[in-house]
Order: C-alpha cells, then sequence, then structure tokens
C-alpha cells in the first residue's frame, strides 16, 4: 500500500477512482466521477474467489478509466488494527499484486453506519437499503477519500 502523500502525487491530474467495501460476504464498489467531486454508488459484487474479484475488478477498471482504488480499512474504534482489518490487508495486498493502480487504504469506522442512516434519511425503505448497503457504504467511504485528497 501507499500513504497518502504519495496516492496524492500520483493523482496530479484528476481522474476516477473507485472505493471499495470489503465485506467477507459482499463487496460495495462505488465510483467518482474524473474531478473527484461526488462519488456515486456503483454496484455490489458477490465474494465468491480472488480470482474472479480481480477479473471484476480489471473489468470495472477498464471500462471506467479508473486511475486508482481507495480501499475501506475496517480499525477498531481505538484505531488498532484487528481480524477485519488484517483481512482487508490481505485482500487489498492481492489486488496490488494483480492490478497496476494506486491503492490506498482509507479508515472506514462508521461508514456502514453513515450510508444506512443517510439512505434512512432519504425515506428509503428497510429492504432496498439492506440491498444497497454495500455500495453505500463504499460511496461513503471513497467520498471521504475524495474530500480529504480535494483540501
Amino acid at each position: 500500500m501507499i500513504t497518502l502523500e504519495e496516492f496524492k502525487k500520483k493523482q496530479l491530474d484528476k481522474c476516477r477512482l473507485i472505493g471499495l467495501d470489503l465485506g467477507s460476504k459482499r463487496i460495495g464498489v462505488s465510483i467518482c466521477d474524473e474531478k473527484q467531486l461526488i462519488a456515486t454508488p456503483f454496484k455490489t459484487i458477490n465474494r465468491t474467489s480472488n480470482n474472479e474479484l480481480i477479473n471484476e475488478l480489471k473489468t470495472i477498471i477498464t471500462e471506467n478509466n479508473i486511475k486508482g482504488i481507495i480501499i475501506g480499512n475496517p480499525l477498531n474504534m481505538d484505531g488498532s488494527s484487528g481480524r477485519s482489518a488484517q483481512s482487508v490487508k490481505d485482500i487489498s495486498n492481492n489486488i496490488k499484486k494483480n492490478i497496476d493502480v494506486p491503492i490506498f487504504l482509507w479508515d472506514e469506522r462508521l461508514s456502514t453506519v453513515g450510508a444506512f442512516n443517510l439512505s434512512s434519511q432519504l425515506d428509503v425503505n428497510v429492504t432496498k437499503r439492506e440491498k444497497k448497503i454495500d455500495e453505500n457504504a463504499a460511496t461513503f467511504i471513497l467520498q471521504g477519500a475524495i474530500d480529504f485528497l480535494n483540501n
């Protein structure tokens, strides 16, 4: 993985990025515009194998001219790394070995809660909220990262 400063340097020209929320069963994917102003939900990938995930990401990256990946890092509330954070780090390293774009881990504490609360404020019914929670969490992660990169 690279540091935020290295990631920012590699993003000299504004470009599209994807955000990933790596869950144990599903992976939420979000995408931002070329100006890196707005992140939007893109899709949910059902987690089957690492090879299928890599192939799906390669397709998304190629079809959407993606130049970087922001991956949610599920740190514990005290900032320490737990089992989930180690799992994300392992998957991120596998992605890095197979995909040649900069990858940055972004602190995602409370992203799923934030995404669920935001969708409830938008008066989305519970069934639809739960169905889209992974890609909404990825959007929450990516929006936080691009807001930080733009400051």
